[in-house]
């Protein structure tokens, strides 16, 4: 609601799927293939983007070619596959806030839930078919409550280097870094720019159930296009009960998307567009004030078409990324009464999000970064401090070890657009301080 890689050499073979699974369970994007002319200059590295000599444990390995070398047979297990590989991490984070809750009930006195954790599983079954499983559990505030989930799951087939096809749930590839959201390890900032990652929607942003095709096509001295579409449905909980009003019924029949990226002739710079849209239906009952009264009803159906521009330049420490991005949302409400007829409302909104981020990796242990992100709740009109949020973070990442990094950040936050009632006893964000201040602190540990 990220590592960087060994840059493949000029013989390296065409990559591997976008969802293979490496060290602390990041999902490594399609790297940039060889290109056709030789050049002196290392091929440009993989997403997600840590730039710099990052430690071999938390480095994006080059995927595995389409059709691998058999390795030594001791390698083999008793079935006479490659090994099963097995990779997980774990973090604990703390988060204080001077004024607003955020995030958690209860941010204002600093608060400890903020903890995430996963392993996952994959297995090559051939040449072209693998599988993979990622079971996660977390607690941020209110949200996870340390539910065991299927994070992600799927078995992929690759016909060809422009052409595979993965079927279960998958990582819902929108923007440069939402398959990596809930990935410590896997990126400079505690919190990604939450203008277009919103932590708490992770359940509907993150992943899918259904099919997905991908490929990449070469462009020769164009660089290459990676490319991925998919359809299908979102498995989210129910929003929670109130005092008054009790939900019956919550789905999400259909979500579907894509998401094309360029690699460009300029090492290190890639540029794209994503594009999701799914819709949600709600049912609910309202108490009535009178006990001796009927409850009401309200039925409710959510359109939401979400865009994003991206522009990335990841070379050697150096790490710029900047995005734009258009929420359009359209929100029908049925009401009925007893004894009356149904009232039906609707609701348009326009949301602006958007981002620039930088980092720089000073030494092998250090690594600090900072962005701007700002959203804006329709742009015509903007009265209140609940129409607008601009947050300014900075990062300082300390990698401890291969497997082990701490991070300290600092936001000052101007407008309330992002913060939810209820974490605030029920004020509206027009009610709440305009200027505040957020810091965070985690650490991480990962194989």
């Amino acid at each position: 609601m990220a590592p960087t890689a060994p840059s493949p050499s000029l013989e390296s073979p065409p990559p591997a799927a976008p969802d293979e699974p490496l060290p602390g369970g990041v999902p490594a994007e399609s790297p940039v293939p060889a290109r056709e002319a030789p050049s002196p200059v290392p091929e440009p590295q993989p997403q997600p983007p840590l730039p710099g000599d990052i430690p071999p444990a938390q480095a994006v390995a080059p995927e595995p070619p389409l059709a691998p070398p058999p390795p030594p047979p001791e390698e083999f297990s008793l079935t006479g596959l490659p090994p099963l590989q097995i990779h997980g991490f774990a973090s604990q984070g703390l988060i204080k806030t001077t004024k607003n809750n955020y995030l958690v009930k209860h941010s204002t006195r600093g608060s400890f839930e903020f903890t995430e954790a996963a392993i996952n599983l994959t297995q090559s079954l051939t040449d072209r078919l693998r599988m993979g499983l990622q079971l996660f559990t977390s607690q941020i505030g209110s949200a996870g409550d340390f539910r065991v989930e299927a994070d992600w799951y799927y078995l992929d087939y690759r016909f060809a280097d422009w052409l595979g096809l993965r079927a279960g749930r998958t990582k819902v590839p929108f923007g440069l870094y939402n398959e990596i959201n809930d990935i410590d390890a896997a990126r400079v900032p505690i919190l990604l720019p939450q203008a277009v990652y919103p932590l708490l929607s992770r359940d509907l942003l993150l992943a899918q159930t259904g099919l997905e095709l991908y490929g990449y096509l070469r462009l020769g001295s164009a660089g290459g296009l990676e490319y991925r579409v998919y359809g299908g449905t979102l498995y989210a909980p129910a929003p929670p009960n109130s005092a008054t009003l009790t939900v019956t019924d919550f789905s999400v029949p259909y979500t579907y998307g894509g998401r094309l990226m360029w690699e460009t002739p300029l090492e290190g710079l890639r540029l794209g567009g994503s594009y999701l849209g799914l819709r949600a239906d709600a049912a609910a009952t309202i108490a009535a004030s009178d006990p001796s009264m009927a409850a009401s009803t309200l039925t409710q159906r959510l359109l939401f078409h979400l865009w994003i521009a991206s522009a990335e330049f990841a070379r050697d420490d150096l790490l710029l990324a900047a995005e734009f991005s258009r929420w359009i949302g359209r929100l029908d409400n049925t009401a009925q009464a007893a004894m009356s007829p149904p009232v039906t409302t609707r609701t348009d909104e326009t949301d602006t999000r958007y981002y620039g981020m930088a980092a720089y990796r000073v030494a092998r242990w250090l690594m600090p970064g900072a962005y701007y992100a700002g959203v804006f709740h329709d742009r015509k009109d903007l009265a209140g401090r609940g129409r607008y949020q601009h947050d300014i973070a900075a990062t300082l990442r300390f990698d401890l070890n291969s497997f082990w990094l701490v991070k300290v950040e600092g936001h000052y936050m101007l407008g309330t657009g992002d913060v939810t009632n209820d974490l605030n006893g029920g004020l509206t964000a027009d009610m709440l301080a305009e200027r505040w201040f957020v810091f965070l602190a985690k650490t991480t540990a990962y194989f």
